[in-house]
């Protein structure tokens, strides 16, 4: 499990029983998977459990909405839809989310990219990274790698709303030309602490939280101490050490992609799971890892996979576009940061 934990969270209170008006407040931790990751839950709260609660909320997420496997979702649904004439009426969610990848795909100059489904099937670093495929693993021959490619891209989507939709307003359809896969990956972490969110806040008795999705860490609220939630950034060289930790108080999210989170290797070479929809191949960019600051989950998710495949000096100015702050890992070890980013990382001795 602890592969695939990458952002630790540190400083918890192994205990906390302290005054909260009229009850006490209890830490409630919490280690489970879902979504093909780990999620670990520290809540302090003067009321119930609620880490089920959270469980049962992502799970829901990836079966109703996020899975690209699973018949019971609408991203499913989506897929096997391409190539129909009458497309497909998407939620108002999704079409939501959609909107947003593709505003990032233009902004990113198609770094960020969620039509990659063919590339990333056929290589299937996941899979072998989660010890689902047997043998050895063997890297795609490049004509297979531009077969794939043919069927990926923006340009073969198209959304219509309202009466062009052909319903009432608020109505969105979309078209995929055939052979089209759509692959919600790259945000579907970010999604979810969007709506582990909206739960926290639903609910009064929650003082603060921390819950990490693998490489995706929310900070909410505050410790009973009033000290800043301590997140430690994994050194991609030795993934069970922390490269440095950052202290932040308050609501953030915080985002990690790095070669070195799911990976297969061949030939002594290792394969990362990170994709380059450029050349559907793992992505070269000189960068072991990015980590992204920001309020929102969903944008933090994909803004630290499209950094990481532009590389640090096109990944900088688009993560300050965004008003994002981040810090970048190179191949040889060296740190790089936002300006904003620096009072809030303190380097591991």
């Amino acid at each position: 499990m602890k592969r695939f934990l990458k952002a630790v969270l540190l400083g918890a209170l192994p205990f906390c029983l302290c005054s909260c008006g009229r009850q006490e407040l209890r830490h409630v931790q919490s280690v489970d998977t879902a979504m093909g990751t780990v999620i670990q839950q520290n809540i302090y709260t003067a009321g119930g459990d609620c880490t089920d609660g959270i469980m049962e909320l992502i799970r829901n997420l990836e079966e109703r909405t996020l899975s690209w496997r699973l018949e019971t979702s609408e991203l499913y649904r989506i897929n096997q839809a391409a190539g129909s004439r009458e497309g497909i009426v998407l939620t108002e969610e999704m079409a939501a989310v959609l909107g947003r990848c593709l505003e990032l795909t233009e902004a990113s100059e198609g770094a960020f990219d969620v039509t990659v489904g063919p590339v990333a099937r056929l290589w299937d670093i996941d899979g072998w990274a989660a010890g689902s495929r047997t043998g050895e693993f063997e890297p795609p021959s490049q004509e297979a790698v531009d077969g794939a490619l043919d069927l990926c891209g923006v340009s073969r989507l198209r959304m219509t709303a309202g009466p062009d939709a052909g319903g009432e307003e608020g109505t969105v359809r979309l078209y995929a030309e055939a052979g089209t896969e759509l692959d919600l990956g790259a945000v579907g972490k970010g999604l979810a602490l969007t709506h582990i969110l909206e739960y926290l806040e639903s609910d009064p008795d929650v003082t603060g939280a921390t819950v990490s999705v693998g490489g995706s860490v929310l900070t909410y609220g505050s410790r009973p101490d009033r000290a800043p939630w301590q997140v430690g950034i994994a050194d991609p060289d030795h993934s069970s050490d922390n490269l440095g930790i950052l202290s932040l108080e308050g609501q953030w999210c915080i985002s990690t992609s790095g070669d070195y989170e799911r990976f297969a290797e061949a030939g002594g070479v290792r394969y990362h799971h990170i994709l380059d929809p450029a050349t559907g191949r793992p992505a070269d960019s000189g960068l072991s890892s990015v980590t992204v600051l920001t309020k929102d989950g969903m944008l933090g998710d994909a803004l630290s996979t499209a950094c990481f495949v532009l590389g640090r000096e096109k990944g900088m100015e688009l993560a300050q576009r965004y008003g994002a702050e981040a810090l970048f890992v190179d191949k040889s070890g060296e740190i790089f940061m936002t300006p904003g980013m620096e009072p809030l990382f303190r380097r591991t001795p």
